[in-house]
């Protein structure tokens, strides 16, 4: 069983917090594969118990490229129903829109089917990760906890 981290990071911040996902996702056991959104196949979401997706801000929603991924892969949209989808985001300001970017990334994964949550109580319990340049020691730690809870989430919903 896998989880699927998916990302697309422009300056690096969102590339950082992706790996401490997956990082997350494998200290349950369960195998993490990490792709960018140049890098990932329409197999990767399909074979995957889960997906974590994460975008830094542009004018409050996601980044276009992770936004094309979900459109080219409507036609898996089927498949993907009861899979776990979690989401985080990186930005520039405190009010930066992240919450928004987070909720534009769990809203497709809705359509998708998917079901959908949020980071977990023992970090910051809301929508998802989110942090303001590059990742801090807290949000580094909330990034990993949201993987964790995917992750035990996939094993059982699967």
């Amino acid at each position: 069983m896998q989880a699927l981290i998916l990302y697309y990071s422009r300056g690096g911040n969102t590339k950082k917090l992706a790996a401490e996902v997956a990082r997350g996702v494998e200290s349950t056991g369960l195998k993490a594969v990490l792709r960018n959104t140049q890098e990932v196949t329409k197999d990767d979401f399909l074979v995957s118990a889960g997906v974590i997706a994460g975008s830094p801000v542009y004018f409050g929603t996601m980044a276009a490229d992770l936004k094309r991924v979900i459109d080219e892969f409507v036609g898996i949209r089927l498949k993907m129903e009861n899979k776990v989808g979690a989401a985080f985001a990186t930005g520039g300001h405190h009010t930066g829109g992240k919450e928004t970017t987070i909720m534009s990334i769990l809203q497709a994964m809705l359509i998708y089917g998917m079901v959908i949550v949020g980071d977990p109580m023992n970090a910051s319990g809301h929508y998802g990760v989110g942090c303001i340049g590059a990742p801090d020691e807290r949000a580094m730690s909330d990034a990993f906890k949201l993987g964790a809870r995917v992750a035990e989430l996939c094993r059982k919903l699967g």
